[in-house]
């Protein structure tokens, strides 16, 4: 942890550093409240401990303005004026321990540990309300798939490893929902799991995000941050779509991989981390090897465990479970009294190629069960692509021509994609290469309508 030590006596100050490093934290020491208030204003801590006199200042006037500096911060009260009512006060005012001089390194370790241990149940709470405000169901190791019965065995047993683990599969396959199960089976389950999305910042934010930043280290960092790994501590640090690492950004990754050091933006000072990775893409990594997107040793790194999540189309056995699990779910979320699916309902789910894999089950079983009228789900609540859907290869090898089987598979997955971007890295295609080909079935389809003919299908 980042710990600030506040006390009006150099000797107290160092010998309660020396303490903390040894215990492996890092000290910033002060001796007055101003220059609390400034540290608090350069940068965040994780604790601090306060002596309750500082020459003419009172720490118990302080605490306060700390604490509105640093909401999070726990501070500690340590003064040799022990009594009962200033500890009842400090407590009132925000303390969360309190230690009495003299102290011994015994008593330091026991009340960083509290914090900890407050620490880890709090970031457990986090990860339960992130899966409940994302409606993430959790991950079941179940299957009457052989194959897939192997996949699941592998990341059982990975889980109980601290093994970097590569996560492999189509979008869609639930390998974030796999990486959240991989951690809870995990001996890192304590701590936190924590995620970054590789795609979803720029090259300067996402490397702040990940490793964190010190003031000023670019424009508009006006405060410090410690970032993802920092927070990951102790515990898993996933890395969601790993291909889309920009190539700056290759080396630090492999450099926290290999050594377990990391440095802020800004902040030539190495600093270690304990953290298990699990890295997850839908891209083929060797691929982007071979193209000279993604380093080479940094591949062989992330590669010591490699499991690969099935299409849902590899599923049949599972599929009717796995619909039933989800139906379960939104049954009990919406409070509808809707108990099965329909034979058709099933039926046409069996036929269904299911390119978005299981995310698109999940989203076409929660339309469901808000539209249908009935307590059962029919074919008829279902969206137009899967109502009539055809079993999965249906057209290949009919009288229909390479455009037509093109544009019915191009258009089934810009349905069920979250995203024109998504549509276009699952077809495997540029997107403006996909924003031409829509363009040029819609001026197809209007052609035809104009020559009052029925569009293809």
């Amino acid at each position: 942890m980042r710990i600030l030590v506040i006390d009006d006596e150099a000797h107290i100050r160092k010998t309660t550093s020396v303490t903390l490093d040894a215990l492996g934290h890092e000290c910033v020491q002060v001796a007055s409240g101003a220059e609390v208030l400034r540290e608090l204003s350069r940068g965040s801590f994780d604790a601090a401990f306060l002596d309750l006199r500082l020459g003419d200042e009172s720490g118990l006037e302080l605490l306060p303005k700390m604490l509105a500096a640093e909401p999070k911060l726990n501070v500690i009260v340590f003064t040799a004026y022990s009594s009962i009512e200033t500890a009842v006060e400090a407590m009132r005012r925000g303390a969360v321990d309190y230690i009495g001089k003299p102290f011994t390194p015994e008593q330091i370790r026991q009340s960083l540990s509290r914090i900890e241990k407050n620490s880890r149940l709090e970031n457990r709470v986090v990860e339960l309300e992130s899966i409940l405000s994302t409606n993430e169901t959790l991950a079941d190791f179940t299957t009457e798939e052989p194959l897939v019965q192997k996949t699941f065995e592998t990341a059982t047993q990975a889980a109980a490893s601290a093994a970097t683990i590569l996560l492999l599969g189509e979008s869609g396959t639930g390998k974030s929902v796999l990486a959240r199960a991989l951690h809870r089976n995990s001996p890192f389950r304590e701590n936190a799991f924590v995620t970054v999305a590789c795609p979803s910042l720029s090259k300067e934010l996402l490397e702040s995000e990940l490793f964190g930043h010190v003031r000023g280290a670019f424009t508009g960092a006006v405060g410090e941050t410690w970032g993802k790994v920092k927070a990951a501590e102790g515990g898993t640090l996933f890395l969601d779509e790993i291909g889309e690492l920009p190539p700056e950004i290759q080396p630090k990754l492999l450099r926290l991989l290999q050594e377990r050091e990391y440095e802020r933006v800004g902040d030539p000072k190495p600093r270690k981390a304990n953290v298990r990775v699990i890295a997850a893409t839908n891209r083929r990594l060797e691929e982007l090897v071979k193209e000279g997107k993604f380093r080479e040793d940094l591949y062989y790194r992330l590669n010591v465990i490699t499991i690969e999540m099935p299409p849902l189309r590899q599923r049949p056995l599972d599929l009717t479970s796995l619909a039933k699990q989800h139906l379960k779910l939104f049954v009990r979320q919406s409070g509808r009294p809707i108990k099965d699916f329909t034979s058709a309902a099933l039926s046409a789910m069996q036929r269904y190629p299911w390119p978005g894999n299981l995310r698109e089950l999940r989203n076409v079983i929660e339309r469901a069960v808000i539209l249908t009228k009935g307590d059962k789900i029919d074919v008829n609540d279902f969206p137009d692509s899967l109502r009539g859907a055809q079993p999965a290869g249906a057209m290949i090898g009919n009288r229909v021509s390479l455009d037509e089987l093109e544009r019915e598979h191009i258009m089934r997955i810009v349905e069920i994609a979250g995203s024109m971007d998504e549509a276009a890295q699952i077809l495997g295609i540029d997107p403006a290469t996909l924003y031409r080909k829509r363009k040029r079935y819609a001026e197809m389809a209007e052609a035809q309508a104009t020559a009052g003919q029925t569009p293809a299908t």
